[in-house]
C-alpha cells in the first residue's frame, strides 16, 4: 500500500495531454547518454549513503517484459456493459478489436487477457513486440484518424477520453461501431476497475479478474522492493518535482496533487514536494514555485527532456533551477512518456525502476 495516502491519482487535463504530446520528438536519449534499458529489484540493492549527493541525468527506458496471457473460460457474447459515459453498449462480436488510449495502456491489457491475437491496430503508444506489426490509426503523435480506423473495420472499440479529436469517436459511433469508453484516470487506486471495464467489454470477466490480481500482487510486491531501500526518516527522502515540457511548443508545466505524478512519486519512495507549496493539478511553471519547492531531483517524460535540450536548456528557461540542488547536481530522472504514468501491467517495473533511481542509482 502507498505510505502516506491513497489519494485518487489523476492524470492532466485530456486535452492538454493530446494537445501537447502531438508535438512529441524522437526517442532516445535526452542529452545523448546511455539510455538504461532494466533495473535491479530494489530489495536486492544497497542504498546509497547520500543519495543528495548523486550528481547527473538518468534516462530510463525500460525494456518490454513478453505478454504473459492469463488463461480461462473462452469470452462469452454477446454483451451489454454500461461504459464510463454512462452510455449502455451491446458487444456481439470481439473478431476485430481495437484498442486505443494515450499510454497503450488497453491495448496491453487486450493482450494480457489472452486476445492479442483480435487486435487489429493500434496507437503510437503501444509499441510492445507483440503488437508492432499492427497499423497505426493515429497521426501526428496522439491524433485519431477516423479513415484509418474505418478501413480496419472493427468490430469493437476500446478507448478513453485521453485521445482526440472526439468527433472521431462519435463518428464512430454513428457508424455503427460499438464504443466502450473506459475511465481516463491512472493510477494506483484504479487498475484493478480499468482491467475489469476492459475484460467485461469483450466477454472475459473472469479472466479480468485472474490479471488485475496478478497485477496488484506484482505491485505489491514491488512497492515493498521499494520500502527497503527508502530512508526511514521521511525529512531524508528525495524532495521530487514532476515537471511536464513540450519546448517546441513553449509548454512547461508542473504536475501537483490529483495529478497522477503525485501517486507515482510517493509509490517510489519520493517525497512529492508539489503538496508542499499547494499545488494542485497540472500548473503552468515557473521560477517562484520552483525556488519554494527546493527539488533534489526532477522527474520529467523523456521526450519532453529532449525538447529543451537537457538540464542545460530546461535552466535557461527556468533560471531559478540554478539554485536548487536538483539544478546544481543536474540531476534529472527521466522515463518515456508510455511507461511513466501508464499505470498498468508494467507499473511494478516502473516503481521499482524509479525507486532505484532515486535511492541507489549506482546500480543502474
Amino acid at each position: 500500500m502507498l505510505r502516506r495516502r491513497t489519494g485518487a491519482a489523476r492524470i492532466v487535463t485530456s486535452a492538454l495531454l493530446v494537445l501537447t504530446l502531438g508535438a512529441c520528438g524522437a526517442s532516445g536519449g535526452a542529452s545523448g547518454g546511455d539510455v538504461i534499458t532494466e533495473a535491479p529489484s530494489a530489495a536486492e540493492v544497497t542504498p546509497a549513503s547520500d543519495t543528495r549527493d548523486f550528481q547527473g541525468e538518468l534516462i530510463l527506458d525500460l525494456a518490454d517484459d513478453p505478454i504473459d496471457p492469463v488463461d480461462g473460460p473462452e469470452p462469452v457474447l454477446p454483451v451489454t456493459v454500461t461504459d464510463n459515459q454512462g452510455t449502455e453498449v451491446e458487444i456481439t462480436d470481439i473478431s476485430r478489436i481495437l484498442p486505443l488510449d494515450l499510454y497503450g495502456t488497453t491495448s496491453r491489457m487486450v493482450f494480457e487477457l489472452g486476445l492479442g491475437d483480435n487486435v487489429i491496430g493500434r496507437d503510437v503508444s503501444s509499441s510492445f513486440d507483440e503488437i508492432a506489426d499492427r497499423p497505426l490509426v493515429t497521426t501526428n503523435g496522439h491524433e485519431l484518424s477516423a479513415e484509418a480506423i474505418l478501413d480496419l473495420n472493427p468490430s469493437v472499440l476500446i478507448t478513453d477520453t485521453s485521445l482526440g479529436p472526439w468527433d472521431v469517436v462519435l463518428q464512430m459511433r454513428d457508424a455503427g461501431i460499438p464504443v466502450v469508453v473506459v475511465d481516463a484516470d491512472r493510477g494506483l487506486d484504479n487498475i484493478t476497475s480499468l482491467t475489469m471495464s476492459v475484460a467485461e467489454a469483450l466477454g472475459v470477466p473472469e479472466r479480468g479478474a485472474k490479471l488485475a490480481e496478478r497485477i496488484e500482487a506484482e505491485t505489491a510486491t514491488s512497492i515493498a522492493g521499494v520500502e527497503t531501500i527508502v530512508p526511514t526518516d521521511l525529512n531524508q527522502e528525495l524532495r521530487t518535482l514532476f515537471i511536464y515540457a513540450r519546448g517546441q511548443a513553449g509548454i512547461y508545466y508542473i504536475f501537483g496533487e490529483d495529478s497522477g505524478a503525485d501517486s507515482l512519486i510517493e509509490a517510489a519512495g519520493g517525497y512529492d514536494v508539489s503538496s508542499e507549496i499547494g499545488w494542485s493539478g497540472a500548473r503552468p511553471a515557473n521560477d517562484e514555485a520552483i525556488i519554494s519547492a527546493q527539488p533534489d531531483v526532477l522527474l520529467m517524460m523523456t521526450k519532453g527532456l529532449e525538447s529543451v535540450g537537457g538540464i542545460d536548456g530546461l535552466i535557461e528557461q527556468f533560471p531559478a533551477l540554478a539554485n536548487t540542488p536538483a539544478g546544481q547536481n543536474r540531476r534529472v530522472i527521466a522515463m518515456p512518456d508510455e511507461q511513466i504514468l501508464s499505470y498498468g501491467t508494467r507499473t511494478p517495473a516502473v516503481l521499482n525502476a524509479l525507486a532505484v533511481a532515486l535511492y541507489a542509482p549506482g546500480a543502474l
